[in-house]
């Protein structure tokens, strides 16, 4: 996981919800809604991060399972918003 942007993410997951955890265990892929990691109101800490960082505003509707359960998706979500974020 050499990317910035998604390292930045990561580390924001590992010091908000998982911290003492073994930061190897959470990799790209790593189901984070639907795995549990993340709760709704996680969920929402994530997305008010990400936006304030970014400079992004994500809809309604792309706050969800399909954009947010694994780091490849975030950046992927993220990167289509602002595809200048680092």
């Amino acid at each position: 996981m050499s990317d910035e942007l998604m390292q930045k993410i990561k580390n924001f997951i590992m010091e908000e919800f998982l911290p003492g955890e073994d930061p190897d265990e959470l990799t790209e892929t790593t189901p984070l809604i639907s795995g549990g990691i993340l709760d709704s109101i996680a969920t929402l800490k994530l997305v008010m991060f990400i936006e304030e960082q970014y400079g992004v505003n994500f809809e309604p509707h792309e706050v969800d399972k399909e954009n947010l359960d694994d780091l490849v998706s975030i950046v992927r979500l993220l990167r289509t918003k602002n595809p200048s974020a680092a």
